[in-house]
């Protein structure tokens, strides 16, 4: 998912010490080409994880281990699927902004488009 805005993205990656990595850009350069498809992969393993934790879970017989592996493996997805969330959320335009790009429009030109 791109930002046109120039606006600040939040990565899917930490930087160092775990603190966040923002990119400041119109969305189109190579490290919102990496992060969108760092997004993509993390939120496929996340939905490959839980279909394997259901799977684990209706068998009714695991292991200790496999209960705590599938706790760890599951706190990192869903940690990974909430940055991505919040990244995107922090994108989405406003009420208040779709109302203007309305506006925008009434010249007779298209009315601006947000990512």
């Amino acid at each position: 998912m791109t930002s046109g805005t120039g606006e600040l993205r939040l990565l899917p990656w930490a930087g160092p010490e775990g603190k966040p990595c923002y990119l400041v850009g119109d969305g189109a350069g190579y490290l919102s080409r990496l992060a969108d498809n760092m997004e993509s992969t993390q939120l496929g393993l996340a939905g490959e994880l839980f279909q394997e934790a259901k799977h684990v879970l209706d068998k009714r017989q695991w292991t200790q281990g496999e209960l705590h592996l599938l706790a760890v493996q599951l706190t990192e997805a869903l940690g990974n699927v909430h940055r991505i969330a919040m990244s995107r959320g922090a994108r989405l335009t406003t009420p208040a902004d779709d109302e203007e790009d309305l506006k925008d429009g009434q010249d007779g030109s298209p009315p601006a488009l947000r990512l």
